[in-house]
């Protein structure tokens, strides 16, 4: 049943939350978004200062569709806010042909036909000396993808959400979600509201809202991610202009995004040992000089071009689901809470998107391609070794 014009609370306001606070205000939705800290804030999971954006998919090419109408939506914001956020100076993607990665970027690219190309290891080596690449190495750049701002862009979807009509609570902890046949109560730190629907969209702190209404919390793990800027020997070499993205999928996994702001070139190693963490509330960012190994080891041998000793260093939150799918969707048992959490280290190019899928469960409409593996009640069972941030 499609809602005439539900009231709606978004609780959180980071990366999708932001987002769906805008795409609710677009059609005319009274929304209300309570958060924690401040749109852009750097203690969630959109920290950074850059983000990748691709559509040849590593994950599965089902995503396909949905980062399509992600570039879009990313590509509307700009429009309506005036802002630059998304540079699309291209992700290359290296390793043995074979691997899982690479067979999901070619089969996205053969069924989708998108924009790519993929290159010799002669090619390779010419065209991008920063990266040592292998006699046996395979390369593929995927040009329909880039680079996003995530702060500035949580920052102005929530500001246009807000320009649109919707009201937007800052430093406003909610301490309970209380659905009922008739609405949901939404409990702050500040009073209490009722509404016909409310979107969960709390990032690294959803753990403490789902357990509160009976959903199995447990399906969100929350891991510590680290990520490094290195300098560069001939700076020139890292611009975006001349140094797309990438992503090696073997032998060592890891990425990199070039120097926006003159910084150094942003690196993130995958790695199994990205430690749990059990309270957001009380997040150690501080990173030891035994996690700097892996690292100035993974520059040393493959990223010749960059000096091999981090000039800046950041520790971010994930929420990882045990299929490392993102849950969107109605939650279980309470058809007026929308779950939007969860998204393992590879949401925030999906963000509008994902708003848009969020805006399309509270009203009952259809405007962006749904994806049943990011359905809430799907069976989850174990968690994921492997930690990805791209």
């Amino acid at each position: 049943m499609t809602m005439s014009s539900p009231s709606v609370a978004v609780v959180g306001v980071g990366s999708t939350g932001a987002m769906a606070m805008w795409q609710l205000a677009k059609r005319g939705v009274r929304v209300t978004g309570f958060e924690r800290f401040s749109p852009g804030h750097d203690r969630g999971a959109h920290g950074g200062e850059t983000r990748i954006f691709r559509t040849a998919y590593q994950e599965s090419p089902d995503y396909v569709p949905l980062l399509v109408r992600a570039k879009e939506l990313w590509q509307q914001l700009e429009e309506e806010t005036g802002a630059e956020l998304l540079n699309l100076a291209g992700v290359l993607t290296i390793g043995a042909a074979d691997t899982p990665q690479l067979t999901n970027v070619m089969a996205s690219i053969a069924e989708y036909g998108l924009t790519a190309e993929q290159l010799s290891v002669e090619e390779a080596r010419n065209r991008y000396p920063q990266h040592a690449v292998g006699d046996d190495e395979s390369v593929v750049l995927d040009r329909n993808a880039g680079f996003l701002r995530p702060e500035r862009a949580v920052l102005h979807a929530s500001r246009r959400a807000e320009q649109l009509g919707a009201t937007l609570h800052t430093y406003t902890k909610v301490t309970a979600i209380e659905p009922d046949q008739h609405g949901v109560t939404v409990r702050t730190d500040g009073g209490t509201e009722r509404f016909d629907h409310v979107v969960v969209a709390t990032g690294p702190w959803a753990t403490q809202l789902l357990g509160g209404f009976g959903y199995d919390a447990s399906v969100i793990q929350v891991r510590r991610i680290v990520q490094m800027w290195f300098p560069a020997k001939d700076p020139a070499l890292f611009r975006p202009d001349r140094c797309p993205v990438f992503i090696r999928v073997s032998p060592v996994p890891y990425y990199g995004l070039p120097a926006a702001d003159g910084a150094g070139l942003k690196l993130g190693v995958f790695t199994e040992e990205n430690r749990v963490v059990t309270d957001p509330d009380d997040f150690d960012s501080r990173v030891g000089v035994g996690e700097i190994a892996s690292f100035r080891d993974t520059v040393a041998e493959l990223l010749p071009q960059l000096f091999p000793e981090p000039v800046r260093i950041g520790a971010f939150m994930e929420g990882y689901t045990p299929d490392s799918d993102g849950l969107i969707g109605a939650l279980p048992g309470a058809d007026n809470v929308t779950l939007l959490v969860g998204f393992s280290g590879h949401g925030f190019k999906l963000a509008p998107a994902f708003g848009a899928l969020a805006a399309d469960a509270v009203l009952g409409t259809r405007t962006t391609p749904s994806l049943p593996r990011l359905d809430p009640a799907r069976e989850l069972s174990t968690h994921p070794r492997e930690v990805q941030r791209t």
